[in-house]
């Protein structure tokens, strides 16, 4: 094991910086004003109280009636006539679709409270993001429209179709143009309804548009193969991956598909076979995908064409004209290895990029097409219809509302007022079109500025179909009726295109009759009953083809080179890159608080956004974490706290996409500053990357609400790291010396359970959906911006993040060598979840006044609510600092309205978990209701409990199946087999608390680039 490495949470316990040394000189967060930790952020303010009444008219009534009505069916029944199939206190699950994945809803008394993954989801096999299980919430969301609006004002559905039809008859006449503005939709019916409508409005068009573009590669695909489509990857199959800044773990495309492929060659089952894909990245930023990787490569962004470049010419053995060298010779030395291992690999290499540049994705297509990938690591026949945005054309619509020529426009899931690259422009032209429609949920940037609002209805009160990938169909049905007056869009575009069906639902029917049903073997309404028990069709994937790169690629690379060049940045500027935040993605996620609240995996901030810069660039430029600067580039300017990151490549900085948004709901506004601006649009493609000017502000330091330094181990080793090659030669490790140790407690028996852990930190990417859906199954509070900042945060589960440094070349052992800032842009990152232990020797468990926490027969550390009083000693002695404390009724406090949406966050609690209160520890309980329902259930089919019966929310979610959850006394349990393999350890195994979660230490695959 690599134990002369120095594991740091951040830069702050790296340095030992003054106020480090002071916070944990404290073990708790104590109540201090706020205004001493904003530090005069002018965040202050008070907030006046709720009115209660109004709560319950607007959220827990409105639900509530609802919630009293039999689900999923479209016809209304009093739940004075009880449905059969709802029994109180008991669940029911209904199949669904949310983004193209088939999940579970989890629903009480007609409520739905909890999304699981299908396990026959093709894509992530029963695991889903965080936004998948977020989304949930959006449900009860208060910012979402009551009902329909003309010119900022109620109206009733009648009245407005009148009008709109009356509308669009005349726009028709007129012979203007209508366009129907949407992000990217794969749903079979709604994509039938829209040519509908088209064929009602000759002049009508469908402009597909998503802020966060892939069209580089879908027009790449057009211009090399003829085929305008985005692949299907398949990381599974690669041995070797070479990214170039493609968050694939993160945002990009698919995030749980990608993840459950990739892990699958490097997770407990690969080892087990002695062997592991190998991961290079190259990128400016440090991605999620990037700290997972086995080397990773800082470069700038104006250096990524340029590498490119290099690497075909070293695959091919050519050189293109106008070839360049890269300016970092350990760069050049990283590409011409990548590119060896890519050729040793021919047949499972895989080369993928993030640019949405249309040149670099066609020498991207030619590197893949030499090593063979098509047809085994790239599917173009069974592509992926998660993006299908066309930016030319956005553009070309904008053009034409300029111009007078459109009539009318309809927005669907689209926001362009806030996301658009030149938002204000854009505003500018919507004026000038007579009939403006948003189907927007709430009142958003756009929809504000429409004369008509039709609110569409939430996924899970509605019916519809989704098609993300090629052969692949999910069902989307409602587990709830409509809370609010909203009606699905696509009913809107039947009525007001005179549809002869203008129900929805038996739109849906016809298309799965006529088209889809058939697919799945199914037919008639027992095949439909059937589809609604298994939530998607299947059909047979079609042959992936090997396709042969013909083009002459002389001018690609004088284009590439070009731009590469004019991206360079001179004296005194830096390079930009904007992305997609992991949490609220481009935006659409901003109102959510669990997404809001969800610590960057990377970062660790919450609630914001900011400059990430290299803290080298940063010493240069004399700023200092926390300090405002005015960030220019494309003729825009913003003000953001910088925050020092390390592993960002010198001379760049990045920013989330995401925040900024004005009229997001009272969670989402004016939370961090708006990026999109910082966007161009060239040569056919929107780009994140420009040359900016950084200039310090002055005034008081910004404290980001950042969390992985909260908790301290006070230096001792927690994480365990080897490289494959150690890892072949001795796989047990280097085992260390065993010490005389002394028991304070009793040993318990088991007779039974012994209910215990295994979590795979080769498996774990730190993508945080087990926070999330933690959150959603144990009743967890948010506590907003200024409670995180004094380390508050009330999360169950936490994802830890490690820097080490690279050990190639540096001598981690001298501090000299440790706090050399060069070091810095060289960093390793491990990523490991901390929750309660469940110790069988829990030190809590000694010091609790009121036993409060005991320990179970099943090896469990229980909490019993009603009798903690609040001494805080049992965190004060958890060596795992994973106890959470109540400071406030955070449920019900009104000083946190402006962070929590108390008024719905209420109506997705979990009946069968308590509401803990103000002055009561907590902590993970293993979901103890699961294990209860778990093994009642097996009692009322008369059969002994089994393996898998019982999953916990963290591990249910887990696309990567990183978290084993079950009983350590069966002997063929999964998790038993998992603690057997020789990579467990125990994390502070030393102090003989014996924890019940073992860890599998993390393995890295880099030996190759180390000796070369």
């Amino acid at each position: 094991m690599e134990s002369n490495k120095k594991y740091w949470k951040g830069l702050e316990e790296l340095n030992n910086t003054p106020e480090f040394v002071e916070l944990n000189k404290h073990e708790f967060a104590e109540p201090v004003p706020i205004e001493e930790v904003l530090s005069g952020n002018g965040l202050t303010g008070k907030t006046p109280r709720r009115n209660f009444l109004k709560t319950v008219g607007f959220g827990i009534g409105a639900v509530s009636l609802a919630a009293c009505q039999k689900t999923p069916v479209h016809k209304s029944i009093p739940y004075l006539i009880k449905p059969e199939e709802v029994t109180p206190g008991v669940a029911n699950y209904y199949t669904s679709s949310y983004n193209g994945h088939a999940i579970l809803v989890k629903t009480r008394e007609g409520r739905p409270i909890k999304i699981e993954g299908n396990p026959g989801d093709v894509l992530g096999q029963g695991g889903v993001n965080a936004q998948v299980q977020a989304s949930i919430l959006d449900l009860y969301n208060v910012a979402r429209l009551k009902g329909p609006m003309q010119d900022n004002g109620d109206v009733a559905w009648s009245q407005l179709d009148d009008y709109v039809k009356a509308e669009l008859g005349a726009i028709k006449a007129s012979g203007k143009q209508i366009r129907i503005v949407t992000s990217t939709i794969n749903s079979p019916s709604t994509l039938r309804v829209i040519s509908d409508f088209i064929a009602q409005y000759p002049t009508a068009k469908h402009v597909t548009y998503d802020a966060v573009s892939l069209t580089g590669i879908i027009q790449a695909n057009q211009n090399s193969f003829g085929k305008a489509v985005l692949p299907r990857y398949s990381f599974d199959k690669a041995d070797v991956i070479v990214s170039f800044g493609a968050d694939f773990l993160g945002p990009w495309i698919s995030q749980a598909e990608h993840m459950r492929q990739y892990v699958s060659n490097r997770s407990h089952e690969a080892l087990e076979g002695k062997k592991m894909s190998r991961h290079i990245q190259f990128e400016a930023r440090m991605s999620l995908t990037g700290s997972n990787a086995d080397v990773r490569v800082p470069i700038k962004p104006s250096e990524e064409g340029v590498a490119l470049v290099s690497l075909y010419n070293a695959i091919a053995g050519t050189t293109l004209p106008g070839t360049k060298k890269l300016t970092d010779k350990a760069t050049e030395n990283a590409v011409i290895i990548a590119a060896k291992e890519l050729v040793a690999a021919k047949g499972r290499a895989l080369v993928v990029a993030g640019t949405n540049d249309v040149a670099s994705q066609i020498l991207v297509n030619a590197i893949n097409s030499l090593l063979g990938s098509y047809g085994t690591t790239i599917d173009l026949d069974n592509p992926s219809y998660q993006y299908k945005g066309n930016d030319a054309e956005m553009v070309a619509f904008v053009d034409e509302m300029k111009a007078g020529q459109v009539g009318a426009v309809l927005f669907l899931n689209a926001n362009p007022v806030y996301n658009y690259y030149q938002s204000s422009a854009f505003a500018d032209a919507l004026k000038k079109v007579r009939l403006r429609i948003s189907f927007a949920e709430s009142n958003d940037e756009t929809a504000a500025q429409c004369n008509i609002v039709a609110p569409n209805s939430h996924y899970l009160e509605s019916w519809g179909d989704e098609n993300a990938v090629e052969g692949y169909y999910t069902i989307v049905q409602p587990t709830i009726n409509k809370v609010y007056d909203s009606r699905k869009a696509e009913e809107s575009l039947l009525v007001w295109s005179n549809n002869p069906v203008k129900d929805y639902y038996t739109y849906v029917r016809n298309t799965w009759n006529t088209t889809l049903l058939p697919q799945g073997g199914f037919a008639g309404q027992n095949g439909w009953e059937s589809l609604l028990q298994t939530g998607f069709v299947k059909a047979a994937a079609k042959p992936a083809g090997t396709y042969t790169f013909s083009r002459d690629l002389n001018a690609v690379a004088q284009t590439i080179l070009g731009q590469s060049a004019k991206l360079a940045a001179g004296e005194g500027k830096l390079e930009l890159e904007v992305f997609e935040s992991n949490t609220v993605r481009d935006g659409k996620y901003a109102n959510n608080p669990w997404l809001q609240e969800l610590p960057d995996p990377v970062s660790k901030v919450t609630w914001d956004n900011y400059v990430a810069i290299s803290p080298k660039t940063a010493k240069e430029l004399k700023l200092e974490e926390g300090d405002v600067v005015k960030v220019t580039a494309n003729n825009y300017s913003t003000e953001l706290p910088i925050l020092l990151q390390p592993g960002q490549a010198q001379g760049t900085i990045s920013i989330a996409l995401g925040y900024g948004r004005s009229k997001a709901g009272k969670v989402g506004d004016e939370v961090g500053k708006n990026a999109f601006p910082f966007l161009s649009f060239v040569n056919g493609t929107f780009r994140g990357t420009a040359i900016a000017q950084l200039e310090a502000v002055g005034g008081d330091k910004i404290v980001l609400a950042q969390t992985q330094t909260h908790h301290s181990y006070e230096g001792r080793d927690v994480i365990r790291e080897t490289t494959l090659q150690q890892f072949l030669k001795k796989p047990e490790g280097e085992k260390e010396e065993k010490k005389e140790t002394y028991d304070l407690w009793n040993d318990y028996d088991r007779p039974q359970y012994d209910w215990v852990m295994a979590i795979d930190l080769n498996a774990c990417t730190g993508c945080g959906a087990c926070v999330v859906a933690c959150n959603a199954e144990n009743n967890i509070p948010v506590v907003g911006r200024d409670e995180v900042r004094r380390r508050r945060e009330m999360h169950w589960i936490r994802i830890d993040r490690y820097y080490s440094f690279d050990e190639n070349g540096h001598n981690v052992t001298e501090e000299k060598e440790i706090n050399k800032l060069e070091n810095l842009d060289n960093v390793s990152v491990t990523f490991q979840p901390m929750l309660c232990q469940h110790c069988d020797h829990a030190p809590c468990e000694t010091v609790c006044p009121v036993l409060a926490t005991t320990h179970s027969s099943e090896g469990l550390n229980q909490m019993t609510y009603n009798r903690c009083v609040g001494t805080r000693y049992c965190a004060n002695n958890c060596p795992y600092k994973v106890r959470r404390f109540n400071w406030f009724n955070y449920w019900n406090d009104s000083r946190f309205e402006n962070y929590i949406q108390n008024d719905y966050t209420e109506l997705v609690l979990n009946p069968d978990v308590t509401t803990r209160f103000r002055g009561v520890m907590e902590k993970c309980t293993f979901c103890v209701q699961r294990i209860q329902a778990g093994k009642l259930n097996a009692k009322l089919q008369k059969r002994p409990l089994q393996d898998g019966d019982i999953k916990v929310a963290c591990q249910q979610t887990c696309p990567a199946n990183a978290i084993i959850f079950g009983n350590k006394n069966d002997p063929n349990s999964q998790v038993s087999k998992a603690l057997k393999s020789e990579r467990t350890y125990y994390v502070l195994e030393e102090l003989n608390v014996k924890p019940g979660i073992g860890y599998q230490t993390k393995v890295r695959n880099r030996d190759a680039v180390t000796e070369a």
